[in-house]
């Protein structure tokens, strides 16, 4: 309102010293109000939402199912976790053994992708996910292109790189258009590798503290912050967005809730990870 206010009385100012009918100035007045409200309404802050795994509680983790299910919603990203079996295929399994979430057991890395492929990934569900699988990385990427295709609301990945290389990971990436709009989470050093691969990479750190922020912003000049929400504050979230770095949290577990959804709105943040994405829409689109 002080940017509208300060043009409005430089218009009042003018006026009287060149003169300008009344008339003329109330139509300049007219135009000028209904730029700025199109200014306003075009630099609203918008919030992203990241599905945690695909994961909408109504399908098995990291499985296909949970990735339809995530795109119907229209979120803007799915965070993958993507992994390296023992012929070197690229898969989506959150955890380094399959005895959790399939009904499989042992370290997921000394298996073959073929072998993998004869689990059921749906432990946990009911029996209609039994035949559900483990996905590989280029399945995941045939349905997100597919949905973008024909779809005007565009998604896509959010890549948790827990065991995998830069090459073959951007390799399948790029085949279905997705390497340059998706966020890579991971260890520094691997990002630092895959921007020696992709400059155009969008990187994204851990941030525990914000004694780390200048420091990770010049080695990697990262996309966005994948900030700790635990150690985030307004004035943090600020000096990230001085950088022209946007700030990611999860709010997961015990911090996905709606009070913690309501303040991560309040203080700017860019994105929210979560595994409740219909609840968090509710939130950031009132």
């Amino acid at each position: 309102m002080m940017v509208y206010q300060n043009v409005i009385n430089l218009f009042i100012i003018v006026k009287v010293k060149m003169l300008i009918p009344m008339k003329v100035l109330r139509n300049l007045k007219c135009c000028l109000t209904l730029l700025l409200i199109l200014f306003f309404t075009l630099t609203v802050h918008s919030q992203y939402i990241s599905a945690h795994r695909g994961n909408d509680g109504s399908a098995p983790e990291n499985t296909l199912a949970a990735f339809r299910n995530a795109l119907l919603l229209e979120v803007h990203y799915i965070e993958v976790d993507v992994r390296t079996t023992e012929d070197q295929v690229l898969m989506i399994m959150h955890d380094g053994n399959l005895d959790r979430t399939t009904n499989g057991k042992g370290p997921f890395k000394t298996y073959n992708a073929a072998f993998l492929k004869t689990l059921s990934a749906g432990k946990g569900y009911p029996e209609v996910f039994e035949d559900e699988k483990i996905p590989t990385l280029e399945e995941s990427c045939q349905l997100i292109y597919e949905w973008n295709l024909t779809h005007e609301a565009k998604t896509f990945f959010y890549i948790d790189a827990k065991d995998v290389e830069p090459k073959p990971l951007l390799s399948i990436l790029r085949k279905y258009n997705l390497e340059a709009n998706s966020v890579f989470y991971g260890s520094d050093d691997f990002l630092h590798r895959l921007k020696m691969e992709f400059e155009g990479a969008k990187l994204l750190p851990a941030l525990k503290n914000p004694n780390e922020i200048i420091e990770k912003f010049n080695k990697l000049k990262p996309f966005a912050f994948d900030a700790s929400w635990l150690s985030l504050t307004k004035e943090m979230v600020d000096e990230i967005h001085r950088l022209g770095v946007k700030v990611f949290t999860d709010l997961l577990g015990p911090l996905d809730t709606e009070i913690n959804y309501m303040k991560a709105r309040d203080m700017g943040l860019d994105l929210i990870q979560t595994d409740r994405i219909l609840a968090v829409q509710k939130i950031v689109k009132n």
